[in-house]
């Protein structure tokens, strides 16, 4: 490959990551050679180099592989022409011959049809499940908000008897999912080498059944996806809307389930609440384990910090932490776990670039704008659920109908609190407990505040909560 290719390559790139991680990470890049399916850049530091080895890799592979390149895997050396490292067990992957094979493993189809692979890409496409190193179970922090789903996983894992089928983990975005779902792949393949595990992506799911019909290979397409052992689709909303995709996962579904084979999905929401998802696929994903995972919590976000602390500091002895930078992140990133772990690495770049102590007031000014976006925002979920562990009652029993005084003053409280700790309408608040009208809502109000003027108690409880919320 010339120089004045990989130029071309570069803009093309620009366009796909954005101007500034553009200029961060790619710009510096300087192309040295080609060498037996091997890629050689050199970069300015270590750090750089794992750090695109990690997040740019399998793009950089697949525009490689669309401009006529046979490249098998990257590598990045500093100035001195020493190799990087990674940093840390569980870190980026570094440039050996354990890397090649995760950054091929994870590109596209597509990729491999430029790379002259053909169409004979399809089947090994689905015998090799891209799976990320840093995303085992022993690498996952557990918390009360996730130990549930984590418990389940660990369950599946072990590659027993099919209990429940099929297990269905939803949640926001970066609270785990795909963490877990990795994990598991890593933990049957480790525990039953014999099992033929598939992980791929609803969007991969569509991009194959897309590819099949067009190659005229439907009928090979379905006996591969029918002949796994365990089949794991992450982020299956994706399929919403897709009438035929999702009948085709209807009928690969029930072939499974029939097999006995056990099936793990992923989604950003309960499968009840996906949009345009068909009533018998919905009904079908119903009919297993559903498990929530919940938004991290205070205690949550510093065992992950502290856990990824860990691993910067075996590559990065020499940089020092403050008391109190962890637990000021953790208070204020509180949106999800991949904006609070790049903050991190944000910060350790930073440091080891000026030679400073991590301490506060470096913090303040290296992420400035990531503590700006990430203010404290309650949500009315968050506050419903709070409230029910306050006073020992069901999630179910704050949002339902009966109006008995055990459930109906902590649904005040409830109200109380959403009206003065968010910017929701009364009507919104309403429709959030049960389909109530507004005017419950502000007759839940008007009760607390007088309440919080008699009754002590009340006081305390709501002043609690609030600092709990706020926490």
């Amino acid at each position: 490959m010339t120089q004045e290719k990989w130029g071309q390559l570069r803009q093309r790139l620009l366009k796909t990551v954005g101007q500034n991680n553009y200029k961060t990470w790619i710009e510096p890049l300087e192309f040295a050679e080609l060498e037996d399916g091997v890629a050689i850049f050199n970069v300015p530091t270590s750090f750089m180099g794992n750090y695109v080895n990690q997040n740019f890799s399998d793009l950089i592979l697949y525009e490689l592989a669309t401009s006529g390149e046979t490249v098998q895997r990257l590598s990045f050396q500093v100035a001195a022409n020493s190799p990087v490292r990674p940093a840390a067990k569980g870190a980026a992957p570094e440039s050996t011959d354990s890397a090649p094979v995760a950054a091929v493993a994870t590109r596209p189809a597509a990729a491999k049809a430029a790379a002259g692979e053909g169409a004979s890409g399809l089947a090994e496409a689905l015998q090799a499940a891209p799976l990320d190193p840093r995303f085992t179970f022993e690498t996952f922090v557990v918390g009360k908000p996730n130990e549930l789903a984590h418990a389940a996983a660990r369950r599946v894992s072990e590659g027993g008897a099919v209990t429940f089928n099929p297990l269905v983990l939803y949640g926001g975005v970066g609270l785990g999912k795909t963490h877990l779902m990795h994990a598991i792949a890593w933990e049957l393949r480790a525990q039953k080498p014999d099992l033929n595990v598939l992980y791929l992506s609803a969007e991969q799911f569509m991009y194959r059944f897309v590819q099949a019909l067009r190659e005229r290979k439907m009928m090979d397409f379905k006996h591969l996806f029918r002949s796994v052992d365990v089949l794991m689709v992450d982020d299956v909303q994706f399929i919403a809307g897709k009438d035929s995709t999702q009948e085709e996962f209807f009928h690969t579904f029930n072939a499974l389930v029939d097999q006995n084979k056990q099936i793990i999905i992923s989604a950003d929401r309960a499968p009840g609440e996906i949009k345009d998802l068909e009533d018998r696929v919905r009904s079908r994903l119903q009919c297993g384990l559903v498990v929530d995972l919940h938004p991290t919590d205070y205690e949550l976000r510093l065992g992950i910090l502290q856990s990824k602390l860990l691993q910067y500091r075996d590559s990065y002895p020499e940089l020092q932490v403050a008391d109190g930078v962890l637990e000021f992140l953790a208070h204020r990133i509180s949106t999800n776990v991949r904006v609070l772990e790049g903050a991190l690495t944000r910060l350790f770049a930073f440091a080891s670039l000026v030679g400073r102590e991590i301490d506060m007031e470096l913090t303040q000014d290296c992420l400035a704008d990531v503590l700006r976006a990430s203010e404290r925002k309650i949500s009315i979920e968050e506050i419903q659920r709070k409230v029910s562990d306050y006073y020992n009652i069901r999630f179910s029993d704050i949002i339902g109908p009966k109006r008995v005084r055990s459930y109906a003053r902590p649904r005040q409280v409830a109200m109380y609190l959403c009206k003065n700790l968010t910017s929701r309408s009364l009507p919104e608040i309403g429709r959030r407990f049960g389909g109530r009208d507004h005017t419950t809502v502000m007759h839940g109000v008007r009760r607390i505040e007088e309440l919080k003027v008699t009754d002590g108690q009340i006081a305390e409880d709501v002043e609690m909560l609030r600092r709990a919320l706020e926490a």
